[in-house]
This record gives C-alpha cells, sequence and structure tokens, in this order.
C-alpha cells in the first residue's frame, strides 16, 4: 500500500487553505493524544488527514457497542478492540507514511518521557484524576494541552505551560495533594467545580437533561455523548493543533469557550462581576438537585 501512496498527493488539497511551507510546518508535528475515543478520536482523525507527521497516542480501552455513537474510529470489527491499537490501525490505511507510538494501560509510566518529545498534548480523557497529573506534569515538561470542558456544547480551552492549571483556575479540592491521596469523593468534588463552572459560564442547562446530569454529577450514570457535539469538539481542538504548529492566532485560552450549534453563537467566560452571583445561585441549584 505504501509504494502506491505520495504524501504531496495526499495534501493536495490542503493547499489553499495552508501554504506549502505551512505544509511541511504539518509535515514536522508532534502531537500526543491520550483518549482516542471520542473528542480525541476526532481530533486525530481531522488531524492525521491534515498531514500532520507524527502521533503518540494512547488509551486504556477496548472499544464497545456504546461507542458507535459517536466514535470516529469505532465499528463493529473494532468492538472488543483496544481503542489505540484498532485506531493505529485505521491510521496507518489513512496514511502509511505516519509516524506513530502506540500505548495502552502503560502509558502514565511513559508521560515524562512523551511530554518531552510531543510539545503538544490533546486531553481526551474522562478520568479526571489522571487528567489532574498531566496538567502537573505538562506545567514540568513545558507542554501545552488542549482540553474541553464536559458539557453539552462543543467547548475548547488551550492551557498553555504558563497558565494556571484547571485545578488551580476553578479551585479543585485536589490543590497541594499528591496524585495518588485523590480518592472518589475528591474527585467528584473536582468534577462538581467544573460543572459549575460550566453553568455559570455558558448556556448549557438549556440543552441538556439536567436530572441526567445531576445522576451524572452522583455517580449513578455514565457520562451523556451526541455525535454532533462531540465531533464538533474534536475538530475545534484540531483546529487549536494547528494554528500552535503554524503560528497563526488565537482567541482560545485557558478559561476556554463554547461553540452554541443550536444559536450560532461563541460564549466566553462571563466576567467576574457577572459570574460571582450566578455562581452562587448555580450552587445553590447544584446542591437543591442533589439533595432531591
Amino acid at each position: 500500500m505504501s509504494e502506491t501512496f505520495s504524501y504531496a498527493e495526499f495534501t493536495t488539497r490542503n493547499v489553499g487553505f495552508v501554504t506549502e511551507q505551512e505544509q511541511k510546518r504539518l509535515l514536522a508535528g508532534r502531537v500526543l493524544i491520550i483518549g482516542v475515543g471520542g473528542m480525541g478520536g476526532a481530533a486525530l482523525q481531522a488531524l492525521a488527514r491534515t498531514g500532520i507527521g507524527a502521533f503518540a497516542i494512547a488509551d486504556i480501552d477496548t472499544f464497545e457497542v456504546s461507542n458507535l455513537n459517536r466514535q470516529v474510529f469505532a465499528d463493529l470489527d473494532s468492538v472488543n478492540q483496544s481503542k489505540s491499537g484498532a485506531t493505529a490501525a485505521r491510521l496507518k490505511r489513512i496514511n502509511p507514511d505516519i509516524a506513530l507510538e502506540v500505548f495502552g494501560a502503560e502509558w502514565p509510566q511513559k508521560l515524562d518521557e512523551l511530554l518531552q518529545r510531543y510539545p503538544i498534548v490533546i486531553n481526551g480523557m474522562d478520568d479526571i484524576g489522571a487528567g489532574i497529573d498531566l496538567y502537573r506534569r505538562a506545567r514540568r515538561f513545558g507542554a501545552t494541552v488542549i482540553d474541553a470542558y464536559t458539557s453539552s456544547l462543543p467547548s475548547v480551552a488551550v492551557v498553555r505551560p504558563d497558565d494556571p492549571r484547571p485545578e488551580e483556575r476553578l479551585r479543585y479540592p485536589s490543590r497541594g495533594r499528591d496524585i495518588a491521596a485523590l480518592d472518589a469523593q475528591i474527585k467528584g468534588a473536582c468534577f462538581a467545580r467544573e460543572m459549575e463552572y460550566v453553568l455559570v459560564h455558558s448556556s448549557s442547562v438549556r440543552h441538556i437533561d439536567m436530572n441526567a446530569a445531576i445522576e451524572l454529577l452522583a455517580g449513578k450514570r455514565k457520562r451523556m455523548s451526541f455525535a454532533p457535539m462531540v465531533i464538533t469538539t474534536g475538530n475545534l481542538m484540531a483546529f487549536e493543533v494547528v494554528k500552535l504548529l503554524l503560528g497563526r492566532k488565537t482567541t482560545a485560552d485557558c478559561r476556554g469557550y463554547f461553540f452554541n450549534p443550536w444559536s450560532m453563537r461563541v460564549e466566553r467566560p462571563l466576567p467576574w462581576i457577572l459570574a460571582a452571583p450566578k455562581r452562587l445561585l448555580v450552587r445553590r441549584f447544584l446542591a437543591r438537585m442533589l439533595g432531591a
């Protein structure tokens, strides 16, 4: 197959959106993607098709039938297969010359080494403890992390090495604690802070069943996922990677933004003078719903 593959032909229609020189910069790009299911998989597919030359991909899970509703590398043939392994095989059928490092459950032990070689990371995990660990280590090694909130709207945040970590900015109870000391209760409280931020700074409450969201917060159900939202989020993440690799201007920052496809508006974080009273209302609402 590689004998008939031509990178120049593969990327020829990119030119016009990017210059030939920029395409060479994409070829030289290196991206680490941790979690290649929903958002991470969608971002990975878009980036692989742009012609980025090297990826490290990591995922501890296997594909399940429930993943078929939104995960771009999931199909009936991949059910019960390793997500990272099955995804790597698909990527090689898109670009057989792509450089890949593939990891399963052992990836946390390789993370320090990977962060020294991959300056851009996409966080596609739904494990908040592993995410906290990733952010702490990314700061140490000068890597930029592109992430999204648990939201009913597509969202993107770009956290550069000097930016505050989410646990600092959102005041997680994990601050100052060793990763090994983060039990289920602490992780749940961290997740509650993230949900609070989403409800304060976006119109997410209008676009989701809040009873289902409260069950998620209480640990009674899995995260809800919807293909248009998940895949759109992944594509927005991919755009931020391209901007970083090409040195193009971006307005995304560590606070993130929300894209509302229902109203076709970008929703940005509120100024503190508006956020503070709304935060009190959101906290009361969540407490009431959890109490009920």
